[in-house]
């Protein structure tokens, strides 16, 4: 389900009264309610692609099975199912890159060798949903958990539609418990905490992401065509575009989970705000980086281990990160690109922030200036395109001038970034001094409410596009 579609508008009052119509008393009907919706909102996509998340849950939940009860051979068992579960991620997300790869390799040597390539689409959330599940099958393997011995409520947990479509990526040992226990039959309080989360995450996708993109996918994809400073004021939105975008999906995550009496992974905080790489990552995309920490990072070593051995573990993680985001080399050279500058951040001692206002700030604009250049390689379909992105943004030879297109574009645009600025601006340096949705004043609080709205029918774009990270 897309989130800022007519059809979920529609769609959802639906599902959240016939929620409620059940009983709190009947939780296994209310958890069988949500896998059957869970299930048709994900086979109104590609119905034949069900198959693969049907796939994904019984490996996974039979591995842990498994697990449970065996003592011996363990770590043989771990492999065989994990290899079974990352088969149709592997084979439908990287099966064309490898392919390149060997066909380019093999040229070298003068062998014209190609297997047939794929032209089907990948499955929608498959990177989300086959983490989860594997995040679930060693957290059972470390005995951090116990194996799961209600296959409808397991189920539920990997194909729950708030987060299965771009996240977050939930552990099973904050959704299990809440599948099990007993639910409000109304949770007055929670269900208007979530809507806020609904309301302030469409501004920022539809108002903030969406307009941000209108100018962004006009200046990137020629950007042969504009001046240096067209693109680089392109990167720029595009640094606001994709925060919005992911964080606002997250956010609407997170609210339709409450409204349904549940708590989702939180997946942002402020990125932007960050005083170096590694702040952002304990920021950015929360989720991905709590999972790669768990089962690629830590059990690499860590940090427990020599400073080579260290950097090393580092550069794999984000090499991981990178390739989960994509089968394309500019993604594994934005993956490194964070690697290699949380390395040097980590030999002069910058990973931390001993600084007074002056020294944070300048960090905070250092970082953000990297991460708007790795995001360069991450938005280019090519490494040539975003090498001549950045050749464009240096060529000092080049007119001075800005491309603004539709005044009226660009203002949306300038506006609905600053509103953004000035918000998280207030909840990171001034927290409880400046309250709109959550003020004590009711009149402050209903304005607040009445204005977001306002913005997103006068200033959204309702184009119904899929979340940038519903590809990955």
């Amino acid at each position: 389900m897309i989130f800022n579609s007519f059809n979920f508008i529609i769609i959802f009052p639906f599902i959240f009264l016939l929620y409620y119509v059940i009983p709190a008393k009947f939780d296994r009907l209310r958890n069988s309610f949500l896998l059957v919706t869970s299930y048709l909102l994900y086979l109104n996509w590609k119905p034949v692609y069900a198959l693969i998340l049907i796939g994904v849950t019984f490996f996974t939940y039979l591995g842990a099975k498994i697990l449970g009860k065996q003592r011996n051979k363990r770590k043989f068992i771990l492999s065989f199912f994990v290899i079974l579960t990352l088969l149709p991620l592997l084979f439908f997300k990287y099966f064309n890159f490898v392919n390149e790869i060997i066909f380019h390799v093999l040229s070298i040597i003068g062998l014209q060798f190609k297997l047939v390539g794929l032209n089907w689409a990948v499955p929608i959330g498959i990177s989300f949903f086959t983490f989860q599940a594997l995040g679930y099958l060693w957290d059972v393997y470390y005995q951090k958990i116990e194996p799961e011995k209600n296959f409808l409520v397991y189920s539920l947990f990997i194909s729950f539609f708030p987060s299965i479509l771009s996240g977050p990526i939930n552990k099973a040992s904050l959704i299990l418990p809440q599948l099990h226990n007993l639910r409000k039959q109304f949770d007055y309080p929670k269900i208007v905490e979530g809507l806020k989360y609904l309301l302030w995450g469409m501004f920022m996708k539809t108002v903030v992401a969406d307009r941000a993109g209108l100018y962004v996918d006009t200046i990137l994809p020629n950007y042969i065509n504009y001046t240096g400073v067209s693109c680089l004021v392109a990167v720029f939105f595009y640094t606001i575009q994709i925060y919005s975008d992911f964080a606002g999906y997250s956010l609407m995550a997170i609210g339709v989970g409450k409204t349904l009496g549940f708590e989702l992974t939180e997946n942002f905080r402020r990125p932007y705000f960050s005083f170096s790489v590694t702040d952002f990552w304990r920021r950015w995309h929360i989720s991905l980086s709590t999972w790669l920490k768990d089962y690629v990072y830590i059990p690499l070593g860590g940090s427990r281990c020599s400073k080579p051995r260290n950097y090393l573990n580092i550069l794999i993680t984000f090499l991981v990160s990178g390739i989960w985001h994509g089968a394309n080399w500019t993604f594994i050279i934005w993956g490194l690109l964070h690697g290699i500058f949380q390395i040097i951040e980590k030999i002069l001692g910058q990973q931390t922030c001993n600084y007074k206002r002056l020294g944070k700030s300048i960090k905070i604009v250092t970082t953000f200036i990297l991460i708007s250049f790795a995001w360069i390689f991450f938005r280019m379909p090519t490494l040539s395109d975003a090498l001549g992105v950045v050749k464009r943004i240096l060529d000092i030879s080049l007119p001075k001038t800005i491309y603004t297109g539709s005044i009226t574009v660009f203002s949306f645009m300038i506006l609905g970034t600053t509103i953004l600025f000035i918000k998280d601006f207030a909840d990171e340096f001034l927290p409880g001094k400046f309250k709109f949705f959550n003020n004590s004043n009711i009149f402050i609080r209903w304005l607040s409410y009445i204005v977001c709205m306002i913005s997103i029918m006068l200033a959204g774009v309702f184009s119904a596009d899929q979340f940038i990270y519903a590809n990955f």
